[in-house]
């Protein structure tokens, strides 16, 4: 049950003590997140991008989490339960503490970071362009939230980033929200933000 991964040593060669993992969208794959490692620039972290564990039906080398074409409970719940075991085994396979932990996504990759990640002890989660499945539970400790939605997105609609933020806010979760002049994609000033907020979680 174990995602196939890239992983990305801190880039000052010491060991890592903070751990950030990022989850790709809908028919792309763990290298293309994994090339906005160094513009991130997060000093002892080490970095690690699963790869999804379903083929996309139409792009070679393309995964995804589930299928978007039609509603795949199926596919959902195994991506779900995969991700959470995946999750628990890195605080032993890196020995980096789940609260030194960010889990960030982008578009399909955001709505699992969301899915998932709100039922774990993490430092932060971040979605990006990202979209929830479904009222999360309430009663329990979430981790904060950062979300950054593009104004112009015509993938996934601005709503969903803001039905996010006032779904998650109404359950006392700490969420920051930024929307931006761009499109379905992920741009520096994006990375800047991204950047601030880890800085301050770990």
């Amino acid at each position: 049950m174990a995602l196939e991964a890239i992983s990305v040593p801190p880039s000052t060669g010491n060991p890592p003590n903070q751990l950030f993992v990022a989850l790709h969208g809908w028919g792309s794959n763990a290298q293309d997140l994994a090339s906005l490692a160094p513009m991130l620039n997060l000093g002892n972290c080490q970095m690690v991008f699963p790869h999804a564990p379903f083929p996309h039906p139409h792009v070679p080398g393309g995964k995804m989490w589930y299928n978007l074409e039609q509603w795949d409970e199926q596919g959902l719940a195994e991506s779900r339960q995969r991700l959470t075991e995946w999750l628990q085994s890195l605080e032993s396979s890196t020995e980096i503490p789940l609260s030194r932990t960010i889990l960030s996504g982008f578009s399909q990759g955001g709505a699992m970071t969301l899915d998932v990640g709100l039922n774990f002890p993490l430092a932060g989660l971040c979605s990006l362009s990202g979209y929830l499945h479904g009222q999360p539970q309430a009663g329990q400790t979430f981790p904060p939230v950062l979300i950054v939605h593009g104004r112009q997105d015509s993938i996934v609609p601005l709503k969903a980033a803001q039905q996010a933020r006032d779904a998650l806010t109404s359950l006392g979760v700490a969420v920051e929200y930024q929307e931006f002049d761009m499109q379905h994609e992920v741009q520096p000033a994006v990375l800047d933000l991204m950047q601030r907020f880890i800085t301050t979680k770990m």
